[in-house]
């Protein structure tokens, strides 16, 4: 009696509850159903998030020290930012070399400023009792910078006016055009910078007597109108630029002078300012050339005015005095480079030249 009891309020308990999951299933299904663009928005975000809670629980799990992280081999990683010894040791020589090359314009700056009545002999060898412009004010007064500065001047953009405009046309020639026999004509312009400028002193020397152009600007600057060093740069930089932009500008109408001026010119700009760069440092500091052709004051740029210099009593003897005037030729062209060492730089990297 009691089991047949206990029986009969099992199976009341379970269809009491069934009643109840089914009230609950009709109460889902007669609810107000959502869109269906709002369900799959709902359900992207509930797996975007689970999948973030995924995420954030894995990398928890799975975070190592920095100290503890290893490479494949087994070798612990250095941090991030910091220097190797290979590194660190090829900084230092840069740095030591760095200051090895720069000492003597550093001893030649504290030697232009040391007072006249201080000379090396007595006292620091770098430093005087005080800083003075004397030397600077007297070099200025014995020789006349400021002319020999003017035709200075004046002789590298004459010559770096003929040079790029020469330079500017063979290279576009040798990079687009192809004629019998210009390889042949590329490896002898090639040829000429094998040559050593003191081999085609005599020539050159003839040849301005002849022209009548002894003891003047021109002579110093006609046998540098042309370059083969340019020349090769700007083939190079030339080569280095697609060739569609020359085919477009040519269905466009252009010939091939509005070509190179405005497609390939502006392109090769880096080239031409490290081209510029490179004929200004060397016509700038060419010493031997303008004492052959030059003779009076009028005519002569900074580094035969220097060699002038001197020559004048007991200059050469005056450490503080020719450190002045050295650094006054020297001082200008080291300002041009520094100013244009970016752009002298990428011209040689575009150009494929190290």
């Amino acid at each position: 009696m009691r089991n047949s009891d206990a029986k009969g309020a099992e199976i009341a308990a379970k269809q009491k509850n069934a009643g109840q999951d089914k009230s609950a299933a009709i109460k889902t299904v007669t609810a107000p159903i959502a869109t269906p663009k709002a369900a799959k928005l709902q359900s992207a975000l509930h797996k975007s998030a689970a999948i973030k809670t995924a995420a954030d629980k894995t990398a928890v799990s799975h975070t190592v020290p920095q100290s503890k992280r290893t490479s494949p081999i087994g070798r612990p990683l250095p941090r991030p930012g910091a220097l190797k010894p290979g590194r660190i040791l090829a900084y230092t020589l840069a740095l030591g070399f760095a200051l090895l090359w720069s000492m003597p314009l550093i001893w030649s700056v504290i030697a232009s400023l040391r007072p006249p009545n201080e000379p090396f002999a007595r006292g620091h060898i770098w430093f005087g009792s005080a800083l003075s412009l004397h030397s600077y004010i007297r070099a200025f007064n014995l020789a006349p910078f400021v002319l020999y500065f003017r035709n200075t001047v004046l002789l590298v953009l004459i010559i770096l006016f003929f040079q790029l405009i020469s330079s500017s046309l063979a290279g576009f020639a040798f990079a687009f055009y192809r004629f019998k026999g210009d390889r042949l004509l590329f490896t002898l312009i090639l040829t000429q910078m094998m040559i050593p400028t003191t081999a085609l002193l005599v020539p050159n020397f003839r040849t301005i007597r002849i022209l009548g152009l002894y003891d003047s600007i021109w002579a110093i600057g006609l046998p540098f109108f042309g370059s083969a060093f340019g020349t090769f740069l700007l083939r190079q930089s030339f080569l280095g630029i697609p060739r569609d932009y020359g085919d477009a500008a040519e269905v466009d109408g252009c010939n091939w002078f509005m070509i190179l001026r405005h497609v390939y010119i502006p392109m090769a700009k880096p080239a031409l300012i490290a081209f510029a760069v490179s004929s200004i440092n060397w016509h700038w500091n060419d010493l031997l050339w303008p004492l052959i052709v030059t003779q009076s004051t009028q005519s002569r740029p900074l580094t035969a005015g220097l060699a002038r210099f001197t020559q004048l009593g007991e200059i050469g003897a005056q450490w503080d005095l020719m450190s002045a005037a050295t650094l006054i030729v020297a001082l200008p062209l080291l300002l041009l480079f520094l100013i244009f060492q970016k752009r002298f730089i990428e011209g040689y990297m575009n150009s494929g030249l190290k």
